[in-house]
């Protein structure tokens, strides 16, 4: 092999470790892609549709436990990004939301719940 194949393997295997690192550092800033901090501490959140009806949905956070008013700004993020993501517009019209009672808040296995409809 001369020096030019070998420099060509070389800038192979390169890329080819380069191309590796960044896919692994895209699994690991995926997995804060629903994250948010509220005073230190992170909560994990996530919204989906509710079924046969694309413009309802429930969203969630993650851990109530730790912070109530935490959980409540990351399930209030993951509603208005669910809808600005459906409708371009982050008007809600909460059943379940951040103006709830607080003692009216569903909470079930540390996971703060609500429930809205994307509005027009």
């Amino acid at each position: 092999m001369n020096a030019k194949q070998r420099g060509r393997v070389i800038r192979t295997g390169a890329l080819a470790i380069c191309a590796a690192l960044a896919l692994a550092s895209c699994d690991s800033i995926g997995g804060r892609a629903n994250q948010i901090t509220y005073e230190g501490i992170p909560f994990k959140g996530k919204s989906k549709a509710i079924k046969g009806d694309r413009m309802s949905f429930v969203a969630s956070a993650k851990p109530a436990s730790r912070s109530i008013e935490g959980a409540i700004q990351a399930a209030t993020y993951e509603g208005v990004k669910y809808c600005i993501a459906r409708l371009g517009s982050s008007d809600i019209t909460w059943q379940i939301g951040p103006d709830t009672p607080r003692e009216q808040l569903v909470v079930q296995d540390d996971t703060l719940t609500f429930r809205g409809t994307c509005a027009e």
